[in-house]
């Protein structure tokens, strides 16, 4: 089903495999600091994300995932100096993990968090940076601003808003409490919830299906949902004009007419990415 051992990026810290035909997985292994997210890793992920997106690569759907039966414990400043805390904890947070946050949500193709276990702060939003998240059931998420007398970026409270209301993101930030997987399910901050043993399976399963649906489309549409969150009421008139050339190119594409040639005899597709 794979194709061999992973690769070892930012110093082993983040692993790379293809578990499935199309499907590419980025693995955080930070164990000694429980998958917190560095430098190394955070940058390792957004230049592997920027050749990933290339046409000539063969992705078509990135999992992200942890090691060691975690997701991530969120950004790395537990040891940074006292006397240089502020400095360095704000270039972390303003610079590498900004960056990985935005490629993913920049990333044209889907993209999955697969969480294994506890998902926290800088962990939970990149996370929600991908457009599905599958949970093992027995882990717990969280958003420990409030107890680390930490105000939260307005772009990452942002994204909690648009994912989950007002008023869960104001319980999720305001008593900093963690939260369960079937809690995070009825909120909507996770799509799928897996039993033990089930959380790999299931999330090659939807990857997969994703992986193999028509690229253009999933582009596409892609696109036209991340203009609608962007723009909080009415579209720009040239943002509108490119959502509507969007599907127009998409009724004049070779895909467009193998998917239905596909669907009325009942076989797979075989996508152009045209």
């Amino acid at each position: 089903m794979g194709t061999g051992s992973p690769r070892e990026l930012a110093d082993g810290k983040l692993l790379i495999d293809e578990p499935a035909a199309g499907v590419t997985r980025l693995t955080i292994s930070n164990p000694a600091k429980r998958n917190a997210l560095d430098h190394p890793i955070l940058d390792a992920i957004t230049a592997t994300l920027a050749g990933l997106s290339q046409l000539d690569s063969p992705t078509r759907c990135v999992v992200i995932t942890g090691a060691h039966g975690m997701f991530s414990a969120g950004y790395d400043i537990g040891e940074i100096p006292d006397a240089e805390f502020e400095e360095r904890a704000e270039r972390l947070i303003a610079h590498p993990f900004t960056e990985a946050i935005e490629a993913l949500e920049a990333f044209p193709l889907p993209t999955v968090a697969s969480l294994p276990g506890h998902t926290i702060g800088g962990g939970l939003e990149l996370a929600l940076a991908c457009d599905l998240r599958v949970a093992e059931d027995d882990i717990k998420l969280g958003m420990p601003p409030a107890k680390l007398g930490l105000v939260y970026s307005h772009t990452g409270l942002r994204r909690f808003i648009d994912a989950i209301g007002v008023p869960r993101t104001r319980e999720l930030f305001l008593l900093g409490r963690y939260i369960s997987a079937s809690t995070a399910l009825q909120w909507g901050l996770v799509n799928r919830v897996a039993g033990a043993g089930e959380l790999e399976p299931l999330t090659l399963e939807l990857a997969g299906e994703m992986a193999g649906n028509a690229p253009l489309s999933q582009t596409g549409n892609k696109r036209v949902i991340a203009a609608l969150l962007h723009a909080h009421g009415e579209l720009a008139p040239d943002v509108e004009e490119e959502l509507i050339e969007l599907r127009r190119t998409s009724f004049a594409s070779d895909d467009m007419r193998e998917g239905m040639r596909a669907f009325a005899e009942k076989r797979p597709a075989n996508w152009q990415g045209r």
